[in-house]
């Protein structure tokens, strides 16, 4: 099997895969609870797992994988407070949006550094950061040359993510376990859902998780690298007919483009709201409860 994994080539292995194919996948998730069936690393693990499909498929590099994430505030806290219950400990590797996409800029600084002509941000976790996550390439993009694209891996399934075509992910249900299933068996267990009827919350698991299928999830992913060559494709051919300039290549430009172009906007990303729609305050004697408000200092 090919390697694409940054962290694991040689230097004259990366030379080699840039020359034939200068384009990079960055993948995001983080460690929360994914159900007693699940390892907690599930989303980095699913989004680096497809992206190193996709990579073997088409070409390209695959950076290592950030396991450090959005959680522990506003909606997220809201959701976890119902989903993952009073537990004494969550084992998530979690931080706040500001700080995360502001890392995000540093990576996007190394990929027009090295003279990446494309790249892939590909998020393997939900809620509202996939969006901010898109609305933030957008703000940058005009400030660097390599030509980007960002998306929550189920974007790259359409149509029919779901088993009854539906497109869209779940969290630690049927389509989550199967993916994870597929990319890494080692890190699912299915004899470790309670007995139905058992009452929850079971650390987050979707209801359906007990439908899990590594075929199904085999067949999921078969789609998402389709999907995911094809727009690195793209991307590299707007790269060729633009030909634009890199120019984001120091600390102090990173700097400087965080503060004149993403802070001014950062207040209005959707993981910066207090609550998300129909959502109540996390009860104050719940563990959940802390850093669940978005500081009137942030940006």
């Amino acid at each position: 099997m090919r390697e694409v994994r940054w962290e694991r080539m040689f230097p004259d292995e990366l030379e080699a895969a840039f020359a034939e194919c200068p384009l990079v996948y960055f993948t995001y998730g983080l460690c929360e609870p994914h159900g007693p069936q699940n390892a907690v690393g599930l989303d980095g693990l699913k989004a680096h797992g497809i992206a190193c499909a996709a990579a073997r498929a088409s070409g390209g590099l695959v950076a290592p994988p950030d396991f450090w994430h959005i959680h522990e505030l506003s909606g997220y806290a809201v959701w976890a407070h119902r989903n993952v219950g009073e537990v004494p400990r969550t084992w998530m590797t979690c931080m706040p949006p500001w700080q995360h996409f502001k890392n995000i800029c540093y990576h996007l600084r190394m990929a027009d550094l090295l003279g990446f002509h494309a790249a892939i941000l590909l998020t393997g976790h939900y809620g509202p950061n996939w969006q901010d996550l898109k609305t933030l390439v957008e703000l940058v993009q005009p400030n660097v040359g390599t030509r980007l694209c960002s998306l929550p891996d189920f974007e790259a399934n359409q149509p029919g993510f779901d088993y009854d075509g539906k497109s869209g992910g779940d969290h630690a249900g049927k389509v989550e376990t199967s993916l994870l299933w597929a990319v890494n068996p080692e890190c699912v267990d299915l004899s470790r859902i309670p007995p139905e009827g058992t009452p929850g919350p079971h650390f987050a698991m979707g209801a359906n998780a007990g439908q899990s299928n590594r075929r199904i999830g085999v067949r999921m992913i078969e789609d998402e690298i389709d999907w995911l060559g094809a727009k690195g494709r793209e991307l590299l051919d707007t790269y060729e007919r633009e030909q634009p300039s890199h120019n984001l290549r120091t600390y102090d430009d990173v700097e400087k483009l965080w503060q004149a172009v993403v802070v001014p906007q950062l207040k209005s990303f959707r993981s910066m709201q207090d609550l998300w729609e129909g959502q109540e305050p996390v009860p104050e004697d719940s563990v959940w409860h802390p850093n669940w408000r978005v500081p009137d200092w942030t940006g």
